[in-house]
């Protein structure tokens, strides 16, 4: 990114649920951790560069431990002869918060790195801000935006979350990706103006690709309804508007923003228990009966553990020309409070079984020891009982106020004007030629993590196709493509101006990513999952390259 092109700031997202839990066992270790070490090896060979060519550094590196992020980055600096100013954020470090809490920490917003930025820092590091607040805090420096100029600061949000997670809005892992050559896609950059708009970019000669499909994928990741909280500002989804200005620039405009919450997320988390697991192969012919055997040969030795799961995933093939393809896999994986009914005896009673269970019988590991697994969980607190403050270069500790609350807090923006469509179709659709094909020839999707929530947004490219998936993808079809999400509270948000339905399924991830309580335990995948079950969508809408039978379905 120093090398590629003009930047004016440089930033880096290091914090995930999953990285604060490994954070805080690094800080049980020893109180001067608690950082994104990784940060520090990269700062070795991008730190003069970015100096010389006065680009300012904004990252979240500093995790459970900011002050000593800024400390080491300070004598790295010495060392190499770079004279540079470094500042931090703190305060959202919440513990002791609950009995039990490893970590506790609040989502901050962007005004403590706006004050460190005006106060002449080079490097802001923070630790716990919202991702965003990494662009909009630069943003409200650089323009000296004022906290309640909402719109604008409503604006630099979104590109703040189009860019939190690189890749992903250069055509990494994209619905489409056939489409472009994503081998190596490049970083996305922002090119904010004073109003809040931007353009979405990457430097030239970098792989990859910007468009409105990958900025709208990357605008549905990870959020829930049309109001995205945050500690600044409340930034309306249902506003934003996506245009192709030019090859590898999409425009992001109208972003309206309404006065921030008057409470902090807090994410928490805590050592849930020991887990451990063992995939057993299952090759050729019964696999179900052989699934049954070891099930039942291992019952007794489960009896005592608190909780066990099986998965059998039938990855075996017919008259499979390999071997490999024709196994299937069992997946058996327990938890329980308790290291000792969970470790190594119990794996190894279970590899024990070689000689004496199914026919082919092996594992795709030896036995391991148990290990432990986090729980990640989310409330909220006053935001002015948090103590925001900005570390300023000179050691001066800045406070940071926070947002000003509105006269009249029910006083939010109404829905703006969109494309129609945000509403059900008046009476039923008259029949016409349908093609039974997997609902991704048509629409694409990116779906991600909450806790133990996940969300799957939905979108097309047209407005015809917009109005058939609006009537047609409900929670109910939702549940029904989807049967693992049967019995869970699932909610449906429409956004018409990005052609795009926003699922939220909650409590199907368990307590989060490190309980691994799915196969895929972040539902990163889960949107391809739905992209790949087969609907009957109108022959109209499709690639004309899908002929029709006699039956109005594809061949």
């Amino acid at each position: 990114m120093l090398t590629g092109g003009p930047l004016d700031v440089l930033t880096g997202d290091y914090l995930a649920e999953l990285t604060m839990l490994i954070l805080g066992r690094d800080r049980l270790k020893s109180p001067e951790l608690g950082y994104a070490k990784t940060f520090l090896r990269q700062l070795e060979r991008s730190l003069a560069l970015a100096r010389e060519r006065g680009v300012r550094i904004v990252a979240n590196a500093g995790g459970l431990n900011p002050a000593g992020l800024a400390d080491a980055i300070r004598a790295l600096a010495a060392a190499a002869g770079i004279p540079v100013s470094v500042a931090h954020v703190e305060g959202d470090d919440l513990m002791p918060f609950a009995e039990g809490a490893l970590t506790a920490n609040a989502y901050l917003g962007g005004a403590g790195i706006t004050a460190c930025l005006r106060a002449g820092a080079d490097v802001v590091v923070t630790g716990r801000v919202t991702d965003a607040a990494l662009v909009s805090g630069p943003a409200a420096w650089w323009f000296d935006w004022a906290p309640d100029d909402h719109d604008r600061l409503a604006g630099a949000v979104v590109a703040g979350h189009v860019l939190e997670c690189g890749t992903q809005s250069t055509g990494g892992n994209y619905s489409f990706f056939t489409a472009h050559d994503v081998r190596r896609p490049g970083f996305p950059l922002a090119e904010i103006a004073e109003d809040g708009s931007s353009v979405i970019t990457k430097h030239p000669g970098t792989g990859g690709v910007v468009s409105v499909g990958t900025v709208t994928a990357q605008l549905l990741y990870e959020t829930q309804g049309p109001r995205y909280l945050g500690p600044d500002v409340t930034a309306r989804l249902d506003t934003v508007r996506l245009a192709q200005v030019d090859a590898d620039r999409v425009s992001v405009t109208g972003v309206v923003g309404e006065a921030p919450p008057t409470t902090l997320k807090v994410g928490v988390t805590r050592i849930g228990g020991w887990r451990n697991e063992v995939v057993f192969v299952l090759t050729g012919l019964d696999i179900e009966e052989k699934a049954a055997l070891v099930q039942a040969q291992l019952a007794e030795a489960l009896s005592q553990v608190a909780t066990a799961d099986w998965t059998l995933a039938r990855t075996d093939h017919e008259d499979a020309r390999t071997e490999e393809t024709a196994s299937a896999l069992l997946r058996l994986v327990v938890r329980d409070p308790s290291p000792d009914r969970v470790g190594r005896a119990l794996t190894s009673e279970a590899v024990e079984l070689a000689l004496a269970s199914y026919p082919g019988f092996h594992v795709t590991s030896p036995p391991g020891p148990a290990q432990p697994y986090g729980i990640f969980t989310s409330s909220t607190v006053p935001s002015a009982t948090v103590p925001h403050v900005a570390v300023l270069p000179d050691g001066t500790r800045h406070p940071v106020p926070s947002p000003p609350i509105p006269s009249d807090p029910s006083d939010v923006v109404p829905p703006v004007p969109a494309r129609p469509l945000d509403r059900a179709p008046a009476g039923p659709a008259p029949a016409e030629p349908t093609v039974r094909v997997p609902l991704g020839r048509l629409a694409g999707a990116r779906s991600g993590d909450k806790g133990g929530d996940a969300n799957i947004g939905v979108w097309v490219g047209s407005d015809e196709a917009w109005e058939w998936l609006h009537a047609t993808l409900t929670v109910e079809e939702l549940q029904s493509l989807l049967p693992e999400t049967a019995g869970l509270a699932v909610t449906r948000h429409p956004l018409p101006n990005l052609r795009a339905l926003n699922f939220t399924i909650a409590g199907i991830l368990g307590a989060g990513v490190a309980s691994a309580h799915r196969f895929d335990p972040q539902a990163k995948a889960l949107g391809e999952w739905l992209r790949a079950r087969h609907v009957d969508i109108p022959a109209r809408l499709l690639p004309t390259h899908l002929p029709l039978t006699p039956e109005g379905t594809a061949p």
